[in-house]
């Protein structure tokens, strides 16, 4: 995988486990991307502003401040960009303050050096920012329209502002209208693995779509309970 100019992938490590922190940079170089560490959020944001990384492995627990605190300091310096959370902690509260504060995803320490670069690369894979085959270029249910290539959405001529996984989840849901999709399948299609049955995760993302999506207009995306969701167009 490379960006889509042929260069190799950015990616930041943020942890300040310096042994933790080069056996994952040296993982990630083995896949041919350019990494870079840092021990701390004030190197992290420095480092970052260098390297512009298109993706970020951030350890929740820092020294001088938490991971979710990096991650609007971060996405200040290159909104796009990607982050996997690291935490040694397993609540459900915890990994939903990860992604309700901009993160994509996380894993639990500890974890496999593989399992890391599969998360990466699903990330980076599922923004658009790295080299890869897309479907089509262009997909549209009712007036929702989706430009795959250019990464925009509108609805009705209005430009919506996604997520890469909003976009990515979205997608999911155009390329099947109509069809009631289930939790497990959307889990397997848009974070490219099982979340373990927490299936918080998908209705937490329906929502944010439902307020882009949906907001002030006839709804598109429905609830069938029970079974999952689905995207239908809205009767003229």
């Amino acid at each position: 995988m490379t960006r889509p100019d042929g260069t190799p992938l950015r990616v930041l490590v943020v942890d300040d486990d310096p042994d933790l922190a080069e056996v994952l940079s040296g993982a990630l170089r083995y896949e041919g991307w350019r990494v870079r560490s840092a021990g701390d959020g004030a190197a992290a944001l420095a480092e970052a502003r260098e390297l512009m990384p298109d993706a970020v492995v951030l350890d929740v627990m820092l020294p001088d401040t938490d991971g979710f605190a990096v991650l609007r300091s971060l996405h200040t310096v290159k909104p796009d960009v990607c982050v996997l959370f690291l935490t040694a902690r397993d609540a459900v509260e915890d990994r939903i303050a990860g992604i309700t504060a901009g993160g994509d995803d996380y894993v639990t320490k500890p974890f496999s050096l593989e399992e890391v670069v599969a998360r990466v690369r699903g990330l980076l894979r599922r923004a658009g920012m790295a080299r890869q085959q897309e479907e089509g270029p262009r997909l549209t249910v009712g007036d929702l329209v989706m430009d795959e290539e250019a990464r925009e959405v509108t609805r009705a001529g209005d430009l919506i502002e996604l997520s890469p996984t909003e976009f990515e989840l979205l997608r999911f849901l155009m390329r099947n209208p109509r069809r009631v999709l289930s939790k497990a399948q959307i889990l397997d299609r848009v974070w490219s693995y099982d979340f373990g049955g927490r299936a918080h995760v998908v209705e937490l993302y329906i929502s944010y779509l439902r307020k882009k999506v949906d907001a002030g207009r006839e709804p598109m995306i429905h609830t069938v309970r029970g079974a999952g969701y689905v995207l239908k167009p809205v009767s003229p």
